[in-house]
C-alpha cells in the first residue's frame, strides 16, 4: 500500500512516484488548491492537491481531521519561501494523482498533540491520544531501551526465561490480585507481585543467570509512579557477589540510557544507606540538589527554644539545619509560608528558619523569629556550622528521627526547586548497607527493609540464627537511585535453609507457618541451592524518566488511572 512512511522523504528522493499512506493532520484550502499535512508514526508530510493533477479532487475537498487516506503522486522540492527548516520533511512535498480514503473519521474529542486536554480526556479517547508524536516517541523510546537492555544480558550470559501468571499467594509487601479457579470452586490463583521465587528456584535448577521483562501484578494504593500491573526487568545469578551484580545492573542502566540517547556518569558513587539517611534525610536522594542536612543537636540540646530543647531530650531524636545559599535574599515570605505548610502536611509542628543577613553578630546578623530565644553565641555557633554567609537561608527540623527525616527531605527537594539549585542531567548513585530490619513504629513488630529473602552480611549470620537484636543487622541489599527515584534495587539472597527460617522468625513467621507459605522454597534451599543475587529493574519508572516525563502512565500504552480503573 506504501512505498514510504511520511517522515523518510527528503531531497534525495525528488522526482520519485510515491505511496504514502496515514492520518489527516491538517488540511488547508488556498483557493483551489488543497494543502494536506498527513501524518504517521514517523512524522508528517506536506500533499498538495491541485484539479489539474488529480482527478478525483472533490475527494480531497472532502477530507477532515483523522480521515485515514493513501496517496499516491510525484515527491517534488518544495517552492521557494514555502520550505520548513524546522520539519524534516519540510523541504519536499507530494503532488497527488491519486487519492483512496481509507476510513473515514468522527470528529474526536481532541486532536492528536493538543496541548491543553485533560489527562481523564486522553485516557478515555486514549486512541487518538496514542497517535500524538509525544506518545509514539514514549512508546519507540520504551521499546529502544527494552531491546538495548535484551542485548546487554544475552552479552552478560543471562538467559530470558518466562515464570508463571498464575500462581499461589505469596507475601511480598502488598495485597495480591486473586483470580477464582473455575474448575476447583473455593479456590484461587494469585497474580505474582513479582517472580522473586521463581527465579531464586530457576538458579537453584542451574540456570546460572536468568532475566526476564516480567509483568508484576500489586493491589496497593496508587499513585502517579504506581500502576495495578507494571513491568520489571527481573535478573539473577549464581555464584556472585554484591558487586557483580551491581556491575551487570550499572551495564543494563547505561544499555537503557544510550538507547534512549542519554548519557550516564563514567562512575556511580556508592552512599551508604546510613550517610544517605544523615545527609538526605532519604534512602533515594536526588543528587542534582546541592543541599545538605547538618545536625545540630548538640548544639542545641538544653538552648532556650523549646522546640530543640523538648526534641533533643526524645531517645531517637534528630535536629538539623539546612543551608540554602542566598535563600535569604531570594526566599520571599509567601515561599517560606508554602514550605512550612509543606512540612506540617507531613507530619512537622511547623518549620522555624533565620534569616542570614551578617555572620558573626549573633542576633543582630539575623532575622528569625525564635533568635530571641537562641541567643548570640548559640546562633554564631549554629551559622559556622552550617557554614553560612551574608543572604543565605537556614530551615530547621526538630523531632523524631523518622518524621525529620521525611519532612526534612521533601523540604529539601522543594527548597532547590524554589531556588533554582537543581542541576540538569541524571545523577545516579547505588545506595548500599540497609538495615536488615526495620521496626514498625507503632506496632515495634519487624519488619524486611526489602523482602524476607535478602542476605544479611556474611559475618552477622550467627547472630541472625540466636536471635540476638534482630534490628542491628545489615543486608546484603542495593538500590540504584536516578535524581530522587529508586529505579532498581536487589541483593544476595540467603541460599541456606536454616538461615532463612531464622529471617522468617525474626518478622513473625514460625517454622509451621513457613513451610504452609514457602515449602517450595525451602525445599529448594535445602537440595543444593548456590550462592546466588539479583536485581530487580522498574522498567516504566526507568522509561518515565527518560522520556523526561512525571508520570509513568505516560510511558504505558494503557494505563490504569489513581482510582484503578481503566478510562477505555
Amino acid at each position: 500500500m506504501r512505498t514510504h512512511h511520511c517522515g523518510q522523504l527528503r531531497p534525495a528522493d525528488i522526482d520519485s512516484k510515491v505511496s504514502v499512506c496515514g492520518w489527516v493532520g491538517s488540511r488547508r484550502d488556498h483557493g483551489g488548491v488543497i494543502f494536506i499535512d498527513l501524518r504517521d508514526h514517523t512524522g508528517l508530510l506536506q500533499v498538495v492537491c491541485e484539479p489539474e493533477h488529480l482527478p478525483d479532487f472533490a475527494a480531497a475537498d472532502r477530507l477532515r481531521g483523522e480521515h485515514v487516506v493513501r496517496f499516491c503522486g510525484l515527491l517534488r522540492r518544495r517552492p521557494e519561501g514555502m520550505q520548513n527548516p524546522r520539519q524534516p520533511t519540510g523541504e519536499v512535498e507530494v503532488l497527488a494523482e491519486r487519492i483512496e480514503l481509507l476510513n473515514a473519521a468522527q470528529t474526536p474529542a481532541f486532536f492528536p498533540g493538543d496541548s491543553e486536554v485533560s489527562e481523564d480526556t486522553r485516557l478515555r479517547n486514549r486512541i487518538i491520544d496514542l497517535r500524538s508524536p509525544a506518545m509514539q516517541q514514549r512508546l519507540r523510546l520504551r521499546h529502544d531501551m527494552a531491546r538495548a537492555v535484551r542485548e546487554a544480558l544475552a552479552n552478560q550470559g543471562c538467559i530470558e526465561i518466562e515464570t508463571p501468571m498464575l500462581t499461589r499467594p505469596t507475601p511480598e509487601g502488598a495485597r495480591d490480585f486473586l483470580v477464582p479457579a473455575r474448575f476447583a470452586p473455593g479456590s484461587c490463583y494469585a497474580l505474582p507481585q513479582s517472580p522473586q521465587l521463581f527465579k531464586q528456584m530457576l538458579i537453584a535448577g542451574g540456570c546460572d543467570r536468568y532475566y526476564q521483562i516480567a509483568r508484576c501484578f500489586r493491589d496497593e494504593d496508587l499513585r502517579a509512579d504506581r500502576q495495578p500491573e507494571f513491568t520489571q526487568i527481573d535478573i539473577e545469578m549464581a555464584f556472585v557477589d554484591e558487586d557483580e551484580v551491581m556491575a551487570v545492573g550499572e551495564t543494563v542502566f547505561r544499555s537503557a540510557w544510550q538507547a534512549a540517547g542519554l548519557t550516564v556518569p563514567d562512575s556511580i558513587p556508592h552512599l551508604s544507606y546510613a550517610q544517605a539517611m544523615r545527609d538526605y534525610g532519604c534512602d533515594t536522594p536526588d543528587l542534582r540538589n546541592p543541599l545538605i542536612l547538618i545536625d545540630i543537636r548538640e548544639l542545641v540540646a538544653g538552648c532556650g527554644f523549646k522546640v530543640f530543647a523538648e526534641a533533643a531530650k526524645l531517645p531517637d531524636a534528630r535536629i538539623v539545619a539546612l543551608n540554602i545559599p542566598a535563600g535569604g535574599s531570594k526566599t520571599s515570605r509567601r515561599q517560606i509560608d508554602e514550605l512550612t505548610e509543606l512540612a506540617r502536611s507531613l507530619g512537622a509542628a511547623g518549620l522555624a528558619y533565620i534569616k542570614v543577613e551578617n555572620t558573626g553578630q549573633g542576633t543582630q546578623g539575623v532575622t528569625s523569629p525564635i533568635a530571641k530565644f537562641l541567643g548570640d553565641d548559640l546562633i554564631n555557633s549554629i551559622l559556622d556550622k552550617c557554614g553560612c554567609a551574608a543572604g543565605d537561608l537556614l530551615l530547621f527540623g526538630a523531632g523524631r528521627a523518622r518524621i525529620v527525616n521525611a519532612v526534612m527531605a521533601a523540604v529539601r527537594n522543594q527548597a532547590a526547586k524554589v531556588g533554582g539549585l537543581v542541576s540538569d542531567g541524571f545523577c545516579p548513585a547505588w545506595i548500599v548497607d540497609f538495615p536488615l530490619f526495620a521496626a514498625d513504629p507503632d506496632t515495634g513488630r519487624l519488619d524486611c527493609v526489602h523482602h524476607p529473602f535478602t542476605a544479611p552480611v556474611a559475618d552477622e549470620e550467627k547472630q541472625l540464627l540466636d536471635g540476638e537484636k534482630p534490628e542491628t543487622l545489615r543486608s546484603r541489599a542495593y538500590d540504584l537511585v536516578v535524581n530522587g527515584q529508586e529505579i532498581g534495587g536487589g541483593s544476595i539472597r540467603i541460599h541456606n535453609k536454616d538461615i532463612q527460617l531464622a529471617a522468617l522468625s525474626a518478622i513473625g513467621i514460625d517454622e509451621k507457618a513457613a513451610s504452609e507459605k514457602f515449602g517450595f522454597l525451602l525445599a529448594c534451599l535445602s537440595q543444593g541451592a548456590p550462592p546466588h543475587g539479583g536485581i530487580a529493574f522498574g522498567f516504566d519508572r526507568m522509561a518515565a524518566l527518560a522520556a523526561g516525563s512525571d508520570s509513568i502512565r505516560d510511558v504505558i500504552a494503557f494505563p490504569k488511572t489513581q482510582s484503578g480503573a481503566c478510562m477505555l
